[in-house]
């Protein structure tokens, strides 16, 4: 009888063993995709004022303190820093304007744009207060201030180009976006490139005026991965766009309370933080159809003034830089039920 029993127990054994290695050669790839960065490098900006809030309250390191994952909070004081810092290897995830994002991309740098943090109206063409200039049909032969790589400087070309104009025909004074407000106040150049916070600050504090908007110039806020950060840490990535949904849909359900931190934690003023506040919209944060198109809309000025190669596919670009994959996942899954907004709400609201 113990001889039975001894043999019944070495079967066992060798089937739990054998149960073992194949439960081990099934998981270990998920567990692989699953393995965490030492740390996490997400940047904030004055741009983005989600990624203020998301700062403010930790969420982050909630999401990662289990896994012992350091949250680094980098400054991008422009689009072309946050992606000249992407690509560098110093972040993760990087707030940019769409079409700074593109010409990112096509220079051959393996983006993503996941997320979309905001669709702004955030750029416009500022001229000091006494300036006698009031339209961009009086551009040709002026100083303008711009940021180079940056939504602000795509724009005023976009502008020029409406009217018949280009780089050539004026003189661009290259300068990051808070430079270029401080020269137009001090008369250094005539017109400035502005895009928020900066451009509204100058607008409400010193008086300049706006002579140009449109609206369908603007490219929306993206957050941007490298493709190899995406393959390596795909969980990752969907943890943070799930904390950033988590942000977004706090922030429109406490508009007062989101201008308050915006303007505490950037140094604006209240009054500066609730204007910009009004034209930003807080919906739609899944790249879509509309997004894509507005960017293949954008593009062939980055062709005409050649700042991209000569025959660059741009819509082609544009295909391989918008990923709705990891946002599409987390919107629609996390936070709850989605409900009808009350009259002059924006965006989705979640219970």
């Amino acid at each position: 009888m113990n001889a039975a029993f001894r043999l019944i127990n070495r079967h066992i054994g060798r089937i739990m063993t054998c149960i073992s290695v194949l439960c081990a050669l099934h998981v270990s790839p998920v567990l692989r995709a699953a393995q965490q960065p030492s740390a996490l490098r997400v940047d904030y900006a004055d741009y983005n004022p989600l990624s203020f809030v998301l700062k403010k309250f930790g969420w982050l390191e909630k999401e990662f303190q289990y896994e012992n994952v350091e949250v680094r909070w980098i400054y991008s004081s422009g689009s072309n820093y946050a992606l000249e810092h992407l690509n560098s290897g110093k972040i993760d995830f990087a707030s940019a304007a769409g079409l700074a994002s593109v010409s990112s991309r096509a220079h051959g740098n393996p983006i993503r744009a996941v997320y979309v943090f905001s669709h702004p109206e955030w750029i416009s063409l500022v001229v000091s207060r006494d300036s006698p200039i009031s339209s961009i049909l009086e551009l040709k032969g002026k100083t303008i201030a711009a940021t180079p790589l940056t939504d602000p400087y795509y724009f005023l070309l976009r502008a020029l180009a409406s009217v018949g104009l280009q780089k050539s025909d004026i003189t661009l004074l290259p300068l990051q976006h808070e430079d270029g407000r401080a020269a137009l106040e001090h008369q250094e150049v005539d017109v400035w490139a502005g895009g928020d916070p900066y451009s509204a600050s100058s607008q409400l504090e010193s008086g300049s005026r706006v002579i140009y908007r449109n609206k369908a110039f603007n490219s929306n806020g993206f957050l941007n991965i490298t493709e190899s950060f995406a393959a390596r840490y795909p969980d990752v990535v969907l943890r943070v766009i799930k904390i950033y949904e988590q942000v977004r849909r706090w922030a429109i359900r406490h508009p007062d309370e989101l201008a308050i931190i915006y303007a505490d934690e950037s140094g604006l003023s209240l009054q500066v933080a609730r204007v910009i506040l009004s034209r930003v919209d807080f919906s739609r944060p899944v790249p879509g159809p509309d997004d894509i198109q507005l960017l293949k809309d954008a593009a062939p000025i980055l062709v005409k003034e050649e700042l991209v190669e000569q025959g660059s596919e741009m819509n082609r670009v544009v295909d391989g830089l918008v990923d709705s994959s990891f946002a599409s996942k987390q919107v629609n899954s996390c936070c709850g039920k989605q409900i009808k907004l009350k009259t002059g709400q924006r965006g989705d609201v979640y219970r």
